[in-house]
């Protein structure tokens, strides 16, 4: 668990945040990001890692095809350290990102039959 002095009005007080509010925070901001799909897993994988630095964010996730991968390499990047850096105040030290695999575009369904002038479908074979 992480926390941090956070003084806005001068009351006193400690803001704590676990490692799971940082990943709900990283798995938001992954959920905005087009082109992409999480790991299906129970750690989503995402691993945060609190250091003197900063955050180190270790990141995993599925590219859709069609996407160029550094693109979407560098927009999960710019996404994740912008909503952690501004819903928290910690500071983004380093993110890794994994693309896992690729999902390609489901194969289109066979076509039915055509039916014939009665709204029977032809038999072939």
């Amino acid at each position: 668990m992480a926390s941090i002095r956070y003084n806005p009005n001068g009351q006193k007080g400690r803001i704590s945040y676990n490692a799971d509010i940082v990943s709900g925070i990283v798995v938001l901001s992954l959920q905005e990001t087009e082109g992409i799909e999480l790991i299906p897993s129970k750690s989503k994988g995402i691993k945060i890692c609190f250091e003197k630095e900063g955050i180190f964010a270790d990141i995993s996730v599925i590219a859709h095809y069609g996407y160029n991968v550094p693109e979407l390499a560098y927009s999960i990047q710019q996404t994740v350290k912008q909503m952690v850096e501004s819903m928290t105040k910690f500071k983004i030290a380093k993110i890794d990102i994994h693309v896992q695999s690729v999902v390609f575009p489901a194969a289109p369904a066979s076509a039915p039959a055509p039916a014939d002038e009665n709204g029977e479908q032809e038999k072939i074979g």
